[in-house]
């Protein structure tokens, strides 16, 4: 696909997602519902009183996306590792717990800036991204910790150079709307439209992030009103729509990826919506090729390359003699039926973020041969 058919393909979509919008399901709030949405005062009521109602539902509060941010006294990672350290020329780095409190100080050996840590973004699997204040902003930490190296490194996107002054050593302020990006795919409640509400914040994607407020629906259902559940379910939306305009908020869409500056860089090989979109036979609105297909978010990743096995012999052949169905018609693989992804979605190491990344643009990928971008 051409540069130019892309950028048409983002006005069509933008503006067939408005169409969608405004005209599913149109008497409730919920066909609006999309993480960040303006809640129109409709409370959050936790995870705890969804699980009381869906246990089954309770393994996701186990998951990456529930663990996505951790207020200071709960991050683990410092917990265990005590007191970390990073040295860049002559700026000394110090992640160090004390008490209930994370401290982060920076010292260039006369003075030092220390400040509170007030959240920490990310599990810890790949790594961990720290928020602090600093002259009223928020601010992101210079260095992050990276499970690979299992010690502090530069934070992805920061300059690696020597910071010319202790405040410049310190981290970047987050200004404009970043802070409602960064905490509205992080947390649950904390961001109401264009508002960022952070004595509202539930930390970690929970059950409402991705369902809305629960407060209509738990009314509804003690009074019965099963027909009208006032709950999304993003389970309804087209496997196109899914994954692009829900999934892709916070994972990155196609149309956002093609907003961003530098849009072609290797970076985009964490934006599976976006790498998906560009994967040759498998953009379409089939839901056999949706998000959903192949992870389940109210469980855990399933890391095993065998489990996605079955999820692509859903429509492709086994053999090349196999009779073609309506249901799987897509050409058989002639090298084999197993571990699939292993050659068609091979791991990337994305270069500053010490971790392999699983490429979802779906190709014949070749030794040595660089993923498209």
């Amino acid at each position: 696909m051409t540069l130019a058919l892309k950028t048409i393909c983002v006005i069509c979509a933008i503006c067939g997602l408005i169409v969608v919008l405004c005209h599913a399901q149109s008497d409730t709030f919920f066909s609006e519902w999309r993480p960040n949405a303006d809640t129109r005062g409709i409370r959050f009521v936790g995870n705890k009183a969804c699980v009381d109602c869906h246990p089954r539902e309770a393994t996701q509060l186990t998951t990456p996306m529930a663990q996505a941010l951790e207020v200071a006294p709960d991050c683990r990672i410092v917990t265990a590792r005590g007191r970390l350290t990073f040295r860049n020329g002559p700026y000394t780095y110090e992640l160090a717990r004390k008490g209930e409190s994370v401290i982060y100080s920076v010292t260039d050996g006369v003075k030092t800036i220390a400040k509170p840590v007030l959240y920490c973004f990310g599990q810890g699997h790949v790594g961990q991204t720290y928020i602090f204040r600093h002259n009223d902003m928020l601010y992101e930490t210079r260095v992050s910790y990276f499970q690979k190296l299992r010690e502090l490194d530069f934070t992805i996107g920061h300059r690696t150079s020597v910071p010319t002054s202790l405040e410049d050593a310190l981290g970047r302020a987050i200004g404009g709307d970043e802070p409602q990006q960064c905490f509205g795919c992080h947390t649950t409640g904390a961001v109401n439209g264009l508002e960022l509400k952070l004595d509202r914040l539930s930390p970690g994607v929970g059950c409402e992030a991705c369902h809305g407020p629960g407060e209509k629906h738990l009314v509804a259902m003690k009074e019965k009103r099963f027909d009208e559940p006032q709950i999304f379910n993003p389970g309804g939306l087209g496997a196109h729509e899914l994954s692009q305009s829900f999934c892709g908020t916070c994972h990155t869409s196609f149309e956002q990826t093609m907003l961003l500056p530098g849009q072609s860089s290797i970076n985009n090989i964490r934006f599976q919506p976006y790498r998906m979109f560009n994967s040759r036979g498998h953009n379409t609105n089939d839901p056999r090729i949706s998000c959903l297909a192949c992870h389940n978010p109210h469980e855990k990743l399933q890391k095993d390359t065998s489990y996605y096995d079955s999820k692509c012999l859903a429509c492709h052949l086994t053999t090349a003699k196999e009779t073609k169905t309506e249901r799987r018609n897509a050409a058989a693989c002639p090298v084999s039926t197993k571990k699939c992804a292993t050659c068609h979605m091979p791991k990337v190491e994305l270069r500053g973020m010490h971790a392999e990344f699983t490429d979802h643009w779906i190709r014949i990928a070749k030794p040595n041969e660089p993923p498209p971008r």
